[in-house]
């Protein structure tokens, strides 16, 4: 029997998370440092948390303001953290 479109859509999300967890750990085994490294791999966890956020947390079913309460929460706490970042590099 095939897997339901619902199975396979799940498992393609699924395989991107993973695909970007180890390109993030690559990254940081490689050693690479630096202001663009850093937002980078910002970016790679802020669309990580919101895949996880709307696809396996149910999310996208939704209403619109909830969609939007974690996306702004992802936003302010990513913002907050490069702000962070980049205070201390100065």
């Amino acid at each position: 029997m095939p897997p339901s479109q619902s199975t396979l859509f799940s498992t393609v999300i699924w395989v991107l998370l993973v695909a970007l967890t180890i390109a993030t750990f690559s990254i940081g085994e490689a050693g690479m440092t630096g202001k663009n490294i850093m937002l980078i791999l910002l970016s790679i966890a802020m669309i990580k948390s919101q895949m996880v956020a709307n696809y396996f947390m149910a999310l996208r079913q939704a209403k619109l303001i909830w969609r939007l309460v974690m996306l702004l929460y992802f936003v302010i706490v990513g913002s907050l953290i490069a702000l962070a970042y980049l205070i201390g590099m100065a």
